[in-house]
């Protein structure tokens, strides 16, 4: 293919009415060129030869020089017969592609990304709607023109930002993966360029992370684990572009000042508190002071959940009850067995042991195949056994009942075997050692009950 050649190409697809796109607003030139021209044996003819290279093309794993034979019957087609076939526009971003990737120089590189761009706008011209659907597919399409003028032509950031920004608005979380990824290096590379602030890419990392996120709930609903793999690696790639942003201090910076402007904006507050929780920068005030906001002007048991958490953080155990009690509300399942372990936190910091069992029995009861609930009553059992006798005999029982409780939690959840197995270590060289046993008329193996509020039966041994 001579050079001409693209000369010729870009020279016919500029000539051809393309999109107007100002101000994100996407204005239609309609044309009443009919479906096959004005020549339609012609249009046709061409049409027929150029799918017959390509599919050879196609067939040689994009190998064959046929493509030469496609391209130069697929630009008869498009200027004569641009609504022919929606195919014009896929295939002929594939060639365009492959001509662009075996560029030899710029200028030449260059006149043929100008030409994929204008393909990509006529599409959208003379297919907006999915031929199956219906439905506008604008959003789709200038998706993939601005992922290809990023990828191809980097120093187009801010053009591809804004293309990216018009395909994100239209199709939401529907948007393909690509166009998360290259939006956000568009936007943050803006921000170091000094184009736009720390405060936009947050905005866009907040909304994209959203994106995301709907993504991979659906698709793990749907059972799909290779889309789950998928999602969580743009999820990944977006959180990598991140991080020089994720800054604890910047992000308190820009968001107080949001915060003390607009302190009654329930979306802006729940939108703080979502990011700083995900940002780890829960140590700052501005955190404390927009959940307890969150708390005081849409009262649900999630805002209480994290107003709870930082209470006991805080070591404040009796205010932290009244939320974590509401926390145990919350619709989501996975949290709410979180609720009743924090409660039972709290009841145990304040001696209420037989209240923190039995809220620790009823996360154990949501979530069984959690051991954690189990590691926690062994913990209670251990420290209350001197408080639970008068003699050298009951003041040690109850290490034998807290050792069973470390075996429950390694049986429920294997993964807890190594950290029960010590507390196993630690608290057996405290049951009663053998001659203690003979002397109560005690056998090892028989079973016994241990008293006091714990009121369990359990195994009897001897020390080790």
């Amino acid at each position: 293919m001579k050079v001409k050649s693209f000369a010729i190409l870009l020279s016919i697809l500029i000539s051809f009415p393309a999109l107007a796109i100002k101000t994100n607003i996407i204005e239609f030139r309609q044309d009443d060129l009919p479906k096959y021209g004005h020549d339609s044996v012609d249009c046709v003819q061409n049409l027929s030869l150029y799918r017959e290279s390509y599919k050879q093309w196609k067939a040689s794993k994009y190998k064959s020089p046929s493509v030469e034979h496609a391209f130069s019957f697929w630009k008869k087609v498009v200027k004569d017969c641009p609504k022919a076939s929606e195919n014009i526009y896929v295939d002929g971003a594939k060639m365009l592609d492959f001509y662009i990737k075996n560029a030899k120089d710029d200028k030449k590189k260059n006149a043929l990304i100008d030409s994929l761009m204008i393909i990509y706008d006529m599409r959208i011209q003379y297919f907006p709607n999915h031929y199956k659907t219906g439905k506008s597919q604008v959003g789709t399409i200038l998706g993939r023109k601005g992922v290809d003028l990023y990828k191809n032509r980097p120093a187009d950031y801010v053009k591809a930002f804004e293309i990216l920004g018009k395909s994100i608005e239209l199709d939401g979380a529907k948007a393909k993966g690509p166009v998360y990824v290259y939006y956000f290096r568009a936007i943050t590379r803006m921000a170091v360029k000094g184009e736009t602030d720390t405060a936009a890419v947050v905005d866009a990392y907040d909304m994209i992370s959203d994106y995301i996120t709907t993504n991979i709930k659906y698709y793990k609903e749907k059972n799909k684990p290779k889309d789950v793999v998928k999602w969580e690696n743009i999820q990944g790639n977006i959180e990598t572009t991140f991080e020089p942003f994720a800054n604890c201090n910047d992000l308190v910076r820009i968001y107080q000042q949001k915060f003390d402007l607009d302190p009654e904006n329930v979306e802006l507050i729940k939108k703080i508190v979502k990011l700083l929780d995900k940002k780890k920068c829960i140590e700052h005030p501005l955190y404390f002071e927009t959940t307890v906001k969150l708390y005081d002007l849409e009262p649900t048991p999630e805002s209480a959940y994290l107003i709870g958490k930082m209470l006991l953080k805080e070591k404040r155990f009796g205010e932290a009850i009244k939320y974590m009690e509401d926390a145990t509300n919350m619709e989501n399942q996975d949290k709410v067995d979180d609720a009743y372990i924090f409660l039972a936190e709290a009841y145990k910091a304040q001696k209420d042991f037989p209240r923190a069992r039995k809220m620790a029995l009823k996360a154990a009861e949501l979530n069984p195949e959690w051991g954690m609930p189990y590691l926690f009553i062994g913990d209670l059992y251990a420290i209350s056994a001197k408080d639970c006798g008068d003699n050298d005999l009951t003041k040690k029982v109850a290490y034998w009942a807290a050792v069973d409780k470390y075996y429950k939690a390694k049986q429920v959840e294997a993964e807890l075997t190594d950290l029960a197995n010590k507390k196993i270590n630690i608290y057996k060289v405290y049951f009663p050692p053998t001659e203690v046993l003979f002397f109560y008329n005690l056998a090892e193996g028989e079973s016994y009950t241990v008293g006091c509020w714990i009121n369990e039966v359990t195994t009897i041994r001897a020390a080790k």
